[in-house]
């Protein structure tokens, strides 16, 4: 399968459902594409105005045909072009049924830090914080542990917030989580993981789900 973010990347694939308008973020959300299964029928959104486009060409890409991170991009039948006001014109009228963005910290109550580092040169926050609150749905990609060790699902977020309350599910190398008005829910082990090595490696209190807590107690 590969590293981290490619694992990452393709449970989160998993997520997506034919007919659904995805905004993919930039990092690990990009990848996705790749590993999308074909029956799957979705069209992917940038904010750079673009709706409809695939996994990277194999050969001969174009680059001024790029999403959002500026990275070149297929186009699927059906894709269309616009301007970035049209673009986020979609995501603030609730026309993105899914986001998927990656995440530098995500609270236990759903806050979502995922912009800047203090002290380190950022482009800007982009269009998270519309997309945090204009999808119907928002899924925070990351790895679940800095390079240092700390865990990036935290109490609360010690970096600047991108917005409150606003993400639903988590993904990582070692876990998904749900997030709702009770909180922090591990939802599913990604292969070779314990619910122990998910408590030793999660800062933020969280439950089982039904279905891990009656195995757990087997």
């Amino acid at each position: 399968m590969g590293d981290a973010r490619q694992i990452i990347a393709n449970r989160a694939a998993q997520e997506l459902e034919t007919g659904m308008t995805v905004n993919l973020g930039i990092g690990i959300p990009s990848l996705i594409p790749n590993y999308l299964d074909p029956s799957t029928r979705v069209f992917f959104h940038s904010e750079n105005g673009l709706l409809g486009f695939g996994p990277a060409p194999r050969v001969n890409p174009d680059w001024a045909l790029s999403n959002a991170a500026g990275y070149p991009v297929s186009i699927v039948k059906g894709a269309s072009y616009f301007d970035s006001t049209t673009s986020f014109g979609m995501i603030r009228s609730g026309r993105i049924d899914l986001a998927i963005l990656g995440s530098l910290q995500v609270s236990c109550n759903g806050d979502l830090a995922n912009w800047i580092v203090p002290g380190k040169r950022v482009p800007g926050v982009g269009g998270a914080m519309e997309l945090a609150y204009g999808a119907k749905r928002l899924i925070a990609l990351m790895q679940h542990c800095e390079k240092n060790g700390q865990p990036k699902i935290v109490t609360t977020c010690t970096l600047p917030l991108t917005a409150t309350r606003c993400v639903r599910r988590i993904i990582t190398e070692m876990a998904v989580f749900d997030i709702d008005e009770n909180g922090l829910t591990l939802a599913e082990l990604m292969p070779g993981f314990t619910v122990a090595d998910i408590r030793n490696h999660t800062e933020a209190d969280f439950a089982l789900s039904d279905k891990l807590n009656a195995m757990h107690h087997d």
